[in-house]
């Protein structure tokens, strides 16, 4: 699942606009117009036929910048404590934990709790565990870490749109 999918899903699950996703690109600081947006959002195929050459291809600093400007959305600005930098580095090292990304940081923007999570992965038909869901959310370099496969999610993002779409 490419970061063009995932926003795509994502766009789905919570029901937003074009014109509020530029503006949660811009909360992350990153200048995207209504009309760029829908480049990001147009559907990736895998066959070189159907390439698209008015696709956007969304980065990995693009979709950290956007996870982090739906926090900002969803929950409001938080000042830095003192002696803390005022923009946070990128937490995309590797393309491997891009979605444990996902899911600590719409954990963090839609105020979710373990048992919410657990509920929504349940909503789109996979048992998961509070010890699989734990390691899933650690920290990258934790002995305990787990990367978040596609199928995972997926399922996350399905979940989700159970949830808010109904």
């Amino acid at each position: 699942m490419d970061n063009n999918d995932i926003l795509i899903r994502l766009r789905y699950a919570l029901e937003i606009k074009n014109k509020e996703m530029a503006e949660i690109f811009k909360l992350g600081d990153v200048e995207v117009s209504v009309p760029d947006v829908v480049k990001i959002l147009t559907k990736t195929y895998d066959d070189e036929e159907y390439e698209n050459e008015d696709q956007i291809k969304c980065t990995h600093s693009m979709l950290d910048s956007f996870l982090n400007g739906l926090i900002i959305y969803k929950r409001g600005r938080q000042d830095p404590k003192p002696g803390q930098p005022s923009s946070p580095e990128p937490a995309l090292k590797t393309s491997g934990n891009v979605n444990n990304l996902l899911l600590k940081k719409v954990k963090i923007a839609l105020a979710l709790t373990t048992e919410d999570i657990l509920d929504i992965f349940a909503y789109a038909g996979l048992r998961v565990t509070k010890g699989e869901l734990g390691a899933l959310l650690r920290k990258e370099g934790h002995k305990n870490y787990k990367e978040c496969g596609d199928n995972f999610a997926r399922n996350f993002l399905k979940g989700l749109a159970v949830k808010y779409r109904g």
